[in-house]
């Protein structure tokens, strides 16, 4: 009997075909191509700007230093404009009293003064208080802000800065430091609060993905 016949009990036993890979196992292609995803996988996907590469490890992006700069900038000059509102506001009384008192002693034309400036002191209040008010929710939407956001604070900006230089120049004009300190870094806060929101990272950061 010879060993390749296969009723042979001592002869070597017939070759097994490759077993065929199990179920969910990922499957073996050519050499240098990835292996396929096994059936019922969720397949991965990446989503760009955010780390992780699958919905459950999204992280939100951080703001940009340069608009957290601006969005500091804006609470401060918001600052600023509440106590020029109260000191407006202050004003209003003082001229008040003034023209009451110029009623009690007959001064008629003092009195009209008085009535006019404390009617200024009001609408200058106002306005300080209407302007810190937007101030400081253009710095609270920042966080969540789009494109209405990033193109009011732009314009409020570039006016901020305008003001900024006509006070400046008038300061120069006085030759006073303090007239000119003011006014200049008015400017500074002025200019970055207008770049920021146009840099490519305020932009990005404006146009980004919400989920």
């Amino acid at each position: 009997m010879s060993y390749g016949d296969p009723n042979n009990p001592y002869g070597q036993p017939p070759q097994q075909p490759p077993a065929a890979p199990g179920y969910g196992y990922p499957q073996q292609g050519p050499p240098g191509v990835p292996p396929q995803q096994p059936y019922g996988y969720p397949q991965q996907q990446a989503y760009p700007g955010y780390p992780g590469g699958n919905m459950g490890n999204m992280m939100p992006q951080s703001m940009p230093g340069l608009l957290m700069t601006a969005r500091v900038f804006l609470f401060l000059i918001s600052a600023t404009q509440i106590l020029g509102a109260i000191g407006f506001l202050y004003g209003a009384a003082v001229a008040n009293d003034v023209s009451d008192s110029a009623d009690d002693l007959g001064f008629t034309g003092s009195s009209d003064f008085g009535d006019a400036a404390t009617g200024l002191f009001v609408v200058f209040a106002l306005v300080a208080a209407a302007l810190a008010a937007l101030s400081i929710t253009l710095g609270v939407k920042f966080s969540r802000g789009a494109q209405g956001v990033r193109i009011t604070t732009v314009v409020y900006g570039a006016l901020g800065g305008i003001l900024g230089l006509i006070y400046l120049f008038v300061g120069m004009d006085t030759g006073f430091a303090s007239a000119i300190i003011f006014p200049l870094i008015w400017v500074v806060f002025a200019v970055i609060i207008t770049v920021a929101p146009v840099a490519p990272s305020g932009t990005a950061w404006f146009n980004r993905p919400r989920y």
